[in-house]
This record gives structure tokens, C-alpha cells and sequence, in this order.
């Protein structure tokens, strides 16, 4: 296992910046365009550029993101209409064998209806904006959106119509589909939707689901403890449950303050999760892929967004360091 990124480049710079800081692994989307649009020659010559500043491009995103569905790429998967939805899914699948043409091992995707439920910001360590989850201040605001009520049967229907599809495809082209947890969990019905991938239980009953040794997850270990009552106690068995039944494709190494309906996300080392025992058992599952951090607080400075992620980078690398993880280098260098 490896630190990664999956932070978008600005520019060149954070790509080379990356490789210095020995972050060689990232998952990144082409700068042009968007999945609807990406031909096989885009996506070669993104990986082709990406690898010129010594780092391998692991993953990309479907067009299936977190955002609530009246801003999504394709609504029409998980809003379950006929035929718009056969053709978003013909979108996902030829841009899964476009990646396995060209060399991208993976890609990532969520099933989401209703977004990343939050409460307001809330200031963390020193005067830092942390994003944060204290549902009694949000359960008013409860009014359906475009996709109306939904109920945990036509959710799982609309899943299983999408993996009968996909997972065959991802399956012969040798991709794996790494799909995100609901974040957070949400009680039943919440906005009108019954999200079923907001559960350890759900999860175990996904990955089962049209069973593939490429059907996995992106596995955010924020948004998993965000689902537990005591995450500090019980995160390290769910680990071992996906991990050991080779069910994690990427990690999303992100420590929250709190529990289930009561939370905040904070910086890796001071929140609810011992990361060290975390990152043990990663390994005592042999879990080969990226360790990304996904959020980070915002914090101050001349670039906040890049000097909190570059801490996280330099805490993830340390703490596969003292694992005895072998350090990745960029395996060829491109000028200042």
C-alpha cells in the first residue's frame, strides 16, 4: 500500500510538487471535457502526461459523483428512467473499456441521491473550518428533492439493474469499480430516500451483489466510522471484513471527531481513530492500493488547500514508514 491523492491538479506544478513529495500514485479526471466526452486518445494522453512527472495515474471518476442527483452527470442511473439510464450506463461502460486500453487499472463511483448531508462548518484546531455532521440541526430540513421518496427496495432495484450491467464489463476489461459509501448515514427516509450504502450491513450485502473479484469499493474509512456508534472500537473489524475478502480497491484515510449523527472530520491526528492501528490492519490484510486523504480541514495560509493536504500526505507516508511499507519513487524525472 501507498499514499495517493485524489485532489484535482491546478496545474502542473501540483503534479511535479506531488512527485517531490513522493506522492506517485493519484487518481485525476482529464482537465478537459467531462466522462460524456472522453475519448480513448484523452485518456491516453492524460495518462501519458501524468507519467511524465513520474506518477502513475491509479484511477479516474465514472460519472457518478456525490453530489446530489439535480447536479449530476448522469441522473438517470439512480433515478432509475427508462431508457436514459441504459444509455448513461452505455457512457460508463465504454469509458471502462477506453481505461483498460489504455492502461488505467481502476474507477471510482457513487450511487447518490441526496449529496453529502451537513450541518454548518465548525472552527477546529486552531481556528481551522472543519466540516461537521450534528443531524439534530439539519432533521427539519427533510423536503424530498427530484428524486421523491424512495424506498429501500426500488434503491437496491436501481443498484442491481447497474451493477447486472457494469460489473460484467469492468469484469472482462480487468477494471476494478471501487464505489464510495453513503455519506454519512442518514435515518431512513431522510429527505425522502432510504440510502442503503450508508451501513456496514449494506456494504457487505453490495459487495456480494453480482459477485466479481473487480466489484469493490472505494472504502472511506471517514464516511464508514461516520456509521458507527463506537467508531474508534469497531472500525478495525470492518477493515478486516472488506479487506480480507479483497473488497477495497482504494482508502479514503480520513479520521473523525465523534460518532454516528454527531460528528466532526479533522485532521488525522486528533480525531476519534487510532490511524497507526488502522494502517495495521491494512496491512495485516494485505490491502495493496492507494491510502489517500480525501477532505481536510480549511485552514489559513497562502495555499490552505495544498499545505493541509501535504500534512496529511507527509502523516500517511510516515505511518506506512514505520510499517516497514516500501517507499514508492517516481519511477522517471521530468525537469524544473
Amino acid at each position: 500500500m501507498y499514499v495517493g491523492t485524489q485532489v484535482a491538479p491546478r496545474h502542473d506544478e501540483d503534479l511535479r510538487q506531488w512527485a517531490q513529495l513522493g506522492v506517485v500514485n493519484i487518481c485525476a479526471d482529464p482537465r478537459e471535457g467531462n466522462a460524456h466526452t472522453w475519448k480513448q486518445d484523452d485518456l491516453a494522453q492524460w495518462r501519458e502526461h501524468v507519467n511524465s512527472f513520474g506518477i502513475e495515474l491509479d484511477m479516474i471518476q465514472l460519472p457518478l459523483s456525490s453530489t446530489p442527483i439535480e447536479t449530476a452527470e448522469a441522473p438517470s442511473i439512480m433515478l432509475g428512467v427508462d431508457p436514459d439510464r441504459d444509455r448513461e450506463i452505455e457512457v460508463v461502460n465504454t469509458l471502462i473499456e477506453n481505461c483498460a486500453a489504455v492502461g488505467i487499472p481502476a474507477v471510482k463511483y457513487n450511487m447518490n441521491l441526496i449529496g453529502i448531508p451537513r450541518s454548518e462548518r465548525e472552527p477546529g484546531r486552531g481556528g481551522s473550518s472543519n466540516s461537521t455532521m450534528r443531524f439534530d440541526k439539519i432533521a427539519d430540513d427533510n423536503a424530498p428533492g427530484i428524486a421523491g421518496n424512495v424506498s429501500e427496495d426500488e434503491f437496491w432495484e436501481r443498484i442491481d439493474y447497474f451493477l447486472e450491467r457494469v460489473v460484467p464489463v469492468a469484469t472482462d476489461n480487468k477494471v476494478r469499480l471501487a464505489c464510495h459509501p453513503h455519506d454519512p448515514y442518514t435515518p431512513p427516509g431522510f429527505r425522502g430516500v432510504t440510502r442503503v450504502l450508508g451501513s456496514p450491513a449494506g456494504l457487505k450485502k453490495f459487495v456480494n451483489m453480482h459477485e466479481s473479484p473487480y466489484h469493490g469499493l472505494n472504502f472511506c474509512q471517514g464516511t464508514v466510522t461516520e456509521m458507527l456508534d463506537d467508531p474508534g472500537e469497531e472500525i478495525f473489524d470492518i477493515i478486516r471484513y472488506f479487506g480480507s475478502r479483497e473488497k477495497i480497491f482504494n482508502v479514503h484515510f480520513r479520521n473523525i471527531r465523534g460518532h454516528k449523527l454527531d460528528f466532526m472530520e479533522v485532521f488525522p491526528d486528533e480525531g476519534s481513530i487510532n490511524m497507526y492501528e488502522c494502517a495495521k490492519v491494512y496491512q495485516e490484510v494485505g490491502y495493496k492500493y492507494m491510502l489517500m486523504p480525501d477532505h481536510v480541514p480549511h485552514i489559513a495560509g497562502g495555499d490552505p488547500q495544498g499545505t493541509a493536504f501535504a500534512f496529511v500526505y507527509g502523516y500517511i507516508t510516515a505511518l506506512l514508514q514505520a510499517l516497514g511499507e516500501p517507499r514508492k519513487q517516481p519511477w522517471v524525472t521530468k525537469g524544473p
